[in-house]
């Protein structure tokens, strides 16, 4: 690679990318800014699970349930998972910023760490193009607003782009750990996990092929010739393939055991905590009523928003729902990487699986990368004029959607 080709590489995958997030979030605070009652935006950005964050910050985790006056048991803040309001104690702790400043200027950062790693992986997986583009869409998709708010969303995307991004580098050590922050910020953090597993059974099972056709003793000439031309294709498709380092077995394992510790080893220290293993499971359905229900709960919404919805948000979320599910489908035929796929997949269900607030779906979709592939390869194929007016169009409505969820919508997101 030429000098001049090495800096445009660099340039598109760190400029570009923090130019499009730094971008779209001052759109976005514009919007907010214009929508809100007397221009009133700190208080949006800090507003719902962000007061949880705040207060995990600054008083630490509570010791056991809690319950309302009436006796019945609700939320807490253990049902939040400690990776973002640990970081914001930190910084709290270090710069003197007020507790609530430092949530947002977290969420800020990791954004920006999100967008370049984001960028990073599509354009490893396919194209400078298609990175750019499915950088776009991730900044600008319809509650990409949780990027900007005192919420764990941008901490939990960039570990999990950083997660892959390095498992498809063969850089283990650092996926192992940034599959770990991933199941230390957010429950689906799981599905990351299990993401990785994939990569490192791919790793391990690609290190022995090799392995065992460098070492075969061809007995005949045809088995010879045989072998000589798959060695010959190996070499070549390593030539033109980005660059994977070479590790021992044990390495991706390792990763792999690191990341799957995060979720499991949370919801054991809080059912040590409180007393009762299933503390957390119980905690999350008390505050926020997210029973797994294997998607009943989301059919039931989709098809009572299209036969008798009167809301135009209820019936957009129930067009989302499908949407998501159809881009889904579009990912699986066209062979995405196979642990970028089970991830999205696992993160999909989860989403869509669960009960709950309708209305919190968009934000939970945010970090679910895989539906944003599709478009981004269809983009980055297009021609580059038809691309900047379909992404416009795109950060223009996603922008404007998640500035109207947060400041005249009337619930939580």
């Amino acid at each position: 690679m030429t000098e001049v080709a090495r800096r445009r590489s660099t340039q598109i995958v760190w400029a570009l990318p923090l130019a499009v997030y730094a971008l779209s979030r001052l759109l976005q605070l514009a919007f907010v800014w214009w929508m809100a009652d007397n221009g009133e935006v700190r208080s949006r950005l800090l507003a719902w699970d962000g007061g949880h964050f705040v207060r995990l910050a600054e008083d630490g985790y509570p010791q056991g349930y809690s319950y309302t006056t009436e006796g019945a048991l609700t939320g807490n803040g253990l049902a939040f998972f400690p990776g973002y309001p640990m970081l914001v104690r930190i910084v709290h702790l270090v710069t003197g910023l007020e507790v609530g400043t430092a949530a947002i200027t977290v969420a800020w950062i990791a954004g920006a760490f999100a967008a370049v790693l984001v960028c990073a992986l599509g354009t490893r997986l396919y194209d400078q193009r298609v990175g750019l583009a499915l950088t776009v869409l991730f900044c600008t998709q319809p509650m990409s607003m949780a990027l900007s708010m005192a919420y764990s969303e941008a901490l939990f995307v960039a570990m999990v782009a950083g997660m892959l991004l390095f498992a498809h580098r063969g850089d283990w050590l650092l996926a192992g750990l940034f599959g770990l922050g991933a199941g230390l910020s957010r429950p689906t953090g799981a599905a990351a996990a299990i993401g990785l597993v994939v990569a490192a059974a791919m790793a391990v099972h690609r290190s022995r092929r090799a392995a065992a056709e460098d070492t075969a003793d061809p007995v005949t000439d045809s088995a010879r010739d045989s072998y000589r031309a798959r060695r010959a294709a190996r070499i070549a498709a390593a030539d033109t393939a980005p660059t994977v380092r070479e590790a021992p077995t044990w390495q991706p394992i390792a990763a792999a055991a690191v990341a799957l510790a995060g979720v499991p080893g949370y919801l054991l220290w809080v059912g040590l905590r409180v007393g009762d293993l299933g503390a957390w499971f119980d905690i999350q359905t008390a505050g926020w009523g997210t029973t797994f229900d294997y998607g009943r709960s989301t059919f039931e919404f989709v098809r009572n928003a299209l036969r008798t919805g009167d809301g135009w948000i209820q019936v957009s979320i129930a067009w989302m729902i499908i949407g998501v599910v159809v881009l889904a489908a579009i990912a699986v035929a066209q062979r995405v990487w196979p642990p970028l796929l089970v991830y999205g997949l696992i993160a999909l269900v989860l989403v869509l699986g669960q009960g709950g607030y309708y209305h919190s779906k968009p934000r939970l979709l945010v970090p679910v990368l895989l539906i944003l592939v599709p478009p981004a390869v269809a983009l980055g194929r297009a021609k580059p004029r038809t691309a900047a007016l379909v992404l416009s169009g795109c950060a223009a409505f996603g922008l404007w959607y998640g500035s109207y969820l947060i400041t005249v919508w009337h619930y939580a997101i």
